[in-house]
Parts: C-alpha cells; structure tokens; sequence
C-alpha cells in the first residue's frame, strides 16, 4: 500500500496547500493512506475541530499529534473517540485526555498509527512524559494479535540523536517511523536494514521565507536583541509542501519511501 505522511501543518497557509496538493497527490500517486501532523494547524497552536474537518474534507485520513496537541479543548472529544483519526501523543503521563494511537481503515486494511513525543527543549523541556521506547514496547505488545497491514510511528521531537535510535530500535517491527517537530526537512530519508522506512523530520507545510513558519520580522529581534517577541505566521509569499510516500509490502514492511517537496 502506499501511505502519504504531510509534515507539520502551519497554519492557515499550511491547510490551504494541503486543499491544493493532497486530492491530486492521491491520484496520481495512488495514495491509500494520507496521515498529516496536525498539532500545529490552527494558528501554529494545536488543532480545532473546524481545522480539523478542512483537512479531512481535503483528503487526509488521520491526524498525528505533538507538544500543542491539547491546546483547544473542542478537539479532546476527537482525541478520545476511536473512531476518529486524530491522536495526542501516547507517552503523556497516565490520565491525559485523548488516545495516543488508534486504528485506521484503508481499503487494504486497518493501519495503526502511534504518536510519540521526543525530549522537547524549550519551554517544554520540564514537561513530564513516559519514556518513548519503552511506551512504544509496551503499544506493540498489547497489540501484536490485533490484525493490521501497517503499522506507523510519528516521533515529534527535537534531537537527532533521539529519532535515529528510535529508528533502528523500531527497525523490521513496524512499517515505518516519521520525525518531525523541526519543520525543516532532513536528507535521511532511507529504508533501515530490517525493513523499515525512516527519517529524521518530513519537514512541514506553510510558508517558505520564514522562520520554521513564523514571520523573519517577529523573530529576528528575539534572536539579535534578547527581546521577548510574539511568534507572528507568515502568510504571504510562497509555500512548501514536504511530505513522505512510503509504500509497503504484504509483510507490513516498507519497500520504498519517497522525499516529496513541492514548492509553489
């Protein structure tokens, strides 16, 4: 099967690539399967309910989550419904509203999708999270008899480090494991030796002149002048569109993944 993974969605400009270019990636690609990082969507803080329907109604399957996920409380009851294709990510302490993987039906088969959450630098460093090998351990376990033809893993975190050896430690058990939380794009993209599809960090969708999405004018200041500035999203000039096309096998392994970039 092929599954499309869309990097970070920033924004209002992030959504509209996503209208423009998913429905016509999916034909001509034949994508079965499109997951989004949605945990930036509504403003670059977490997603609400009316985002996340545009996506859906664009053409994306299943939302993966990241340290903003919970920001809008319309979203939780989506979060916690299994039937809804959206997730938070599934190392949170015990007790976190939402479900941190779910299933999701494709006309080949129920695909499992997990979020996990990296070490976060930061604002959000102190912040408690389980640790995310032993989590993911603990997901596969629990369900290794449940019938799947995929399995993905969405890593959001900041080290390299970190999301190398998530990737090997996960190599030949799942199809494939997607970083992202940089929203700049790595040149890793690779299947490890045990069959599983990898890279550091898909990238994201939104603006291309600016900071990581956020406007040089907010940003640049913070950075010469020590000032305490507002992230302000750009919404003008041109746009990125940074995703992965894994396709897997009969063995729910991976046989190719595929950088797309489009810029417009």
């Amino acid at each position: 099967m092929n599954i499309l993974y869309v990097g970070d969605v920033m924004g209002e400009m992030g959504i509209q690539l996503i209208e423009q270019i998913v429905p016509k990636l999916r034909n001509e690609k034949q994508i079965d399967l499109v997951i989004a990082q949605g945990e930036n969507t509504t403003n670059g803080r977490g997603i609400t309910q009316v985002d996340f329907q545009r996506l859906r109604r664009a053409g994306v399957d299943f939302c993966t989550g990241g340290n903003w996920s919970l920001h809008h409380d319309d979203i939780i009851p989506a979060m916690n419904d299994v039937n809804q294709g959206i997730i938070r990510p599934a190392n949170y302490p015990e007790g976190t509203p939402g479900k941190g993987y779910k299933y999701t039906r494709t006309s080949k088969g129920n695909v499992l999708v997990v979020s996990l959450l990296g070490k976060i630098v930061g604002k959000d460093s102190d912040k408690s999270t389980d640790n995310p090998l032993q989590v993911i351990d603990q997901i596969l376990e629990s369900q290794k008899d449940i019938e799947k033809v995929a399995t993905v893993v969405n890593f959001h975190g900041d080290y390299s480090s970190e999301k190398v050896v998530i990737g090997h430690y996960l190599d030949g058990r799942v199809t494939a494991i997607v970083g992202d939380h940089w929203h700049v794009p790595t040149a890793d993209a690779r299947v490890l030796p045990g069959g599983t599809a990898h890279i550091s960090d898909v990238g994201m969708c939104g603006a291309l002149n600016a900071s990581l999405g956020v406007t040089l004018t907010s940003v640049i200041p913070r950075w010469r002048d020590g000032k305490q500035t507002r992230n302000v999203l750009e919404s003008t000039g041109q746009k990125q569109f940074n995703a992965v096309l894994v396709s897997s096998n009969e063995h729910g392994l991976a046989d190719s993944i595929e950088q797309i970039q489009i810029i417009s």
